[in-house]
């Protein structure tokens, strides 16, 4: 009985903690629809205030080849990452490092070019940090 009752509340303990304790504790920092071609956009990070350590771009729909990234942080600076990565619908970039202590980022631009038949639905593409 007593092992029962220890079980039961394991599994509410779980499923009642938080997503971050499990490691997916990104937030969503922008999103972009991006073009069926090869292109060059950016992503805003005007919604979330805060300061981030690292940061990644998930892809949705098609698949994405990134060229290169810039991270452009709130005090001017940029960050140029080589990203030579494609990346499959549900799928994410490494995860980047910023440089220095936690930083407030004010946009990522990327170049990239959409991969598969141009007729499918556009790629998603979002910017996630922690």
């Amino acid at each position: 009985m007593n092992s029962r009752v220890v079980v039961v509340f394991l599994v509410f303990a779980l499923v009642g903690l938080p997503n971050g304790f499990a490691g997916d504790n990104w937030e969503v920092l922008g999103t972009r629809v991006v073009q069926n071609h090869a292109e060059r956009d950016v992503i805003e990070v005007t919604g979330k205030e805060g300061t981030f350590k690292k940061v990644k771009l998930k892809v949705k729909r098609r698949t994405v080849e990134f060229f290169d990234v810039k991270i452009h942080f709130s005090n001017g600076e940029v960050k140029d990452v080589s990203l030579r990565s494609t990346i499959r619908p549900g799928e994410a970039t490494r995860v980047i490092d910023l440089p220095g202590n936690k930083r407030i980022i004010k946009k990522v631009t990327f170049v990239y070019k959409t991969k598969g038949n141009k007729g499918k639905k556009r790629a998603l593409v979002t910017l996630l940090g922690r």
